[in-house]
């Protein structure tokens, strides 16, 4: 079937600007998820896909890592799950007469919502070097030139392989284990660009960098604390989980810039109320904070916590959690009677009374989980403010008991387990030793590239094969022009899709595309119909099985590829079989079991309906696997973002109908926008004190040191609630905004949720622009 493109220029001159709604979901979540789903696939599919997802004999969602509940409902979905399965399953394809007439030149301009709607890639195809189109090749011609390529590199460090949530745990683990067996730990993945300041920071002090609750801790809770996460847009379900944990009785305080819809009203679609009646209040506290001062708000609640604890003592602390798990609390008890109330209003933008609110809710709550996600962890200081987050729940020992718990809600369907699979650049040793004893060689230890890392090297011309697992790095990475410039000097990028993007784009001198199986398909191999594992959010591993048939022959799964790759560039050296762990992929499980930490028994575990969760030593056992056996109060200095006059700190952020760089249509209908993305959303009173108007067309210049300033021109300003002195815009289209180097101490996450900018008015129409640096 031959699409029709959705618009074939640069333009937002038609965007549409309406009031933002004050709830999510209901009646509209119904609509937007289900007209498309039965105009694409029609009834019959549609309903064979939206009761197969997330159920137990089903497949599981290729949006986000949402964990499922012990008793599904048919419908366990949300909004943005349809859509992920219509994005998938559409019987739309890219015809082979489509590489013949585009030019990658023509394609420069198009946006990520155009190549996206042109459809399933479903053959291989190859770019010569000095051409400027993709042609159909064989996947046996396919293998031979990326494995021509990685054999002819001067050293493994000189490729590059980087991967995305969505590959499976089966994918995962045969991807790393190429990657070191032929002899580099360069294994970037989409962790790096979200949650690695969690990791980081969560694995400093408690010992493990995952969630320390498991779902129906949700359910047990007293209160729930959300900070700098959009759960109706980019985990809807979790919203059911907040209604229920409210019926329970459970109060909810939301921390975040921007007041976004599913913070505070909700309407279950699957309950009559959803459609009758007011929407549920969700947040019983709406703290608006400006971006950046999460830790001075996190160290202002700590400190009230202890001046009650000085004023009923042994009544609020909890003493023996403290002395049997904990360390450094003397130090820490000493360092925040200090904290300046005065520089923490300036911080945060909030009043004492708010955060004095706040602090006597957390003191009032016997079960405390506070859940965070990028609007946290995207900040120079953000590895310091997870360790606040950590420090204030250790105070009234809320972690490793139920109802209460810290709990980084991850984006990507299966980001985390990636990780856990030895999908990271600086694994530890005792994952290198099981994994060489497994398989007979010696990996690596140098530690590899990150995502910053490697456009770095990129742009270095330190690397020269790029792998991508899934993903969209040029899509997700900051600082958009360096990056696509760093990925044209490669001589071969490799990319395995189902769909176009725009690391398709921008490539290396010589480019492959590689399609795959979605998720929702039905996956056959040499043994007979296969599975694959996943874990989300809170550790729970279980297994995916397609569903309806693929959508070409010449697609192959991402573990097909891989050991394809793998056993034309290795052929079996150490006496690895590559080719039957595509034959079964039991086999690749069985490795599984014996190289990765909790999963013994493997295919037996992840054969039963619930699947199994992985030990977590916090959560299980009040045990923490830190460098002092104890769980770590620590100290943290304050840094807010310092902004000059007439300048805002802006923030990236994600449209309703968008995930990840996946646009899945121009609208926003949360906050009030349609029929377009070039729009930046600023207090009303911050527009008229730099003497701007709502709706007026202006260019964003983003001021970083002393480099050159990036600007994007012809966005619409939009008058929008936010906290004072800041603003936002999409991503991907404002990542050119964010300086490469411009990261989280110690993770080296990309700061995309402060980036100083300044608005001067434009000659430039709406959304023709192009982000350029000057």
């Amino acid at each position: 079937m031959s699409p029709k493109a959705p618009r074939d220029d640069f333009s937002d001159a038609d965007i549409e600007v309406t009031e933002p709604k004050d709830y999510a979901a209901g009646l509209g979540g119904v609509f937007h998820s289900m007209e498309p789903a039965v105009k694409t696939l029609g009834l019959a599919k549609t309903a064979k896909l939206m009761t197969k997802i997330n159920h137990k004999d089903g497949f599981d969602c290729m949006s986000c890592a949402w964990p499922d509940p012990e008793h599904r409902k048919i419908a366990e979905f949300c909004e943005n799950g349809g859509k992920a399965v219509t994005w998938e399953a559409t019987p739309v394809t890219v015809p082979r007469s489509f590489w013949k007439e585009h030019s990658l030149t023509s394609l420069e301009d198009k946006t990520e919502y155009w190549l996206g709607m042109q459809g399933r890639i479903t053959e291989p195809v190859y770019k010569p070097a000095g051409s400027d189109h993709y042609e159909p090749v064989s996947w046996d011609r396919a293998f031979d030139i990326a494995a021509g390529h990685l054999n002819a590199l001067d050293h493994a460090d000189e490729a590059s392989f980087y991967t995305s949530g969505r590959a499976s745990n089966e994918a995962a683990f045969i991807y790393q284990l190429f990657a070191r067996v032929l002899g580099t730990n360069n294994l970037p993945d989409c962790s790096n660009m979200c949650h690695e300041s969690t990791g980081t920071a969560m694995t400093y002090t408690v010992g493990i960098g995952k969630s320390t609750i498991a779902y129906n801790d949700f359910l047990e809770s007293d209160l729930i604390i959300i900070m700098g996460q959009n759960p109706g847009t980019n985990h809807p379900r979790m919203l059911t989980a907040l209604e229920e944990a409210k019926e329970n009785g459970a109060s909810v305080v939301a921390v975040n810039p921007l007041p976004e819809a599913g913070l505070l009203g909700y309407k279950d679609p699957q309950k009559v109320r959803g459609y009758v009646g007011k929407p549920l209040q969700i947040a019983d506290q709406f703290l608006k904070i400006r971006s950046g001062g999460d830790a001075a708000l996190l160290q202002a609640v700590s400190k009230r916590v202890m001046e009650a604890e000085r004023r009923a003592p042994g009544t609020v602390l909890d003493h023996e959690f403290i002395s049997e798990y904990c360390d450094g609390f003397e130090e820490f008890a000493e360092h925040i009677v200090h904290v300046d109330d005065a520089a923490v209003e300036r911080a945060t933008g909030l009043s004492s009374a708010e955060i004095d609110e706040f602090a006597e809710r957390y003191v009032r709550a016997g079960r405390v989980i506070i859940c965070w996600a990028m609007g946290i962890t995207q900040h120079r200081r953000s590895v310091d403010t997870i360790k606040e987050i950590i420090n204030l729940l250790l105070l009234r020992g809320n972690i490793g008991r139920p109802g209460a718990g810290a709990s980084p809600i991850r984006g990507h369907s299966n980001v985390q387990g990636d990780r856990t699979m030895g999908v990271w650049e600086q694994m530890p040793d005792s994952f290198l030793d099981a994994l060489g004893a497994e398989f007979s060689f010696e990996p690596p230890r140098a530690h590899g590239v990150d995502a910053v890392q490697g456009i770095r090297a990129l742009d270095e011309g330190k690397i020269k094969v790029w792998f991508g697992l899934g993903g969209n790095l040029l899509g997700a990475i900051s600082d958009t022009n360096l990056a696509e410039s760093a990925m044209r000097r490669t001589r071969l990028s490799v990319q395995l899709s189902t769909k176009l993007n725009r690391s398709h784009v921008i490539t290396g001198e010589e480019a492959l595309i590689l399609p795959v199986l979605g998720r929702t398909e039905v996956d056959v191999q040499l043994s007979g119909p296969q599975y694959v594992t996943v874990e989300d959010t809170v550790c729970a591993v279980h297994a995916s099985h397609g569903q309806v048939p693929p959508i070409s022959e010449h697609v192959r799964s991402e573990i097909a590829i891989v050991a394809g790759i793998a056993h034309a560039t290795l052929g079996t050296r150490h006496g690895i079989d590559w080719l039957a762990m595509i034959d079964d992929y039991d086999v690749i499980r069985d490795h599984i079991s014996r190289v990765v930490p909790g999963c013994a028994d493997y295919n037996a575990k992840t054969r039963r309906k619930d699947g199994f969760l992985l030990p977590n030593g916090p959560r299980d056992e009040r045990r923490f696997d830190t460098a002092t056996g104890k769980a770590r109060i620590t100290v943290n200095e304050l840094e807010h973002v310092e902004c000059p006059p007439g300048r805002l700190i802006l923030q990236t952020i994600r449209s309703h109908d968008q995930f990840n760089t996946t646009i899945y249509s121009l609208n926003d209908r949360y906050r009030g926008i349609k029929k377009g993305r070039s729009v930046i959303f600023v207090h009303p009173d911050d527009l008229a004190e730099l003497g701007l108007a709502d709706g007026q067309t202006v260019d964003i210049f983003s001021e970083w040191k002393d480099q050159p300033d990036r600007v994007l021109r012809g966005f619409r300003t939009v008058a929008f609630p936010t906290a004072r002195g800041c603003a936002a815009a999409y991503f991907p289209e404002a990542n050119v905004l964010v300086p490469l180097d411009s990261t989280a101490l110690e993770s080296n996450t990309p700061v995309s949720k402060a980036v100083v900018v300044r608005l001067e008015p434009s000659n430039t129409p709406v959304g023709v622009g192009r982000p350029v640096t000057v």
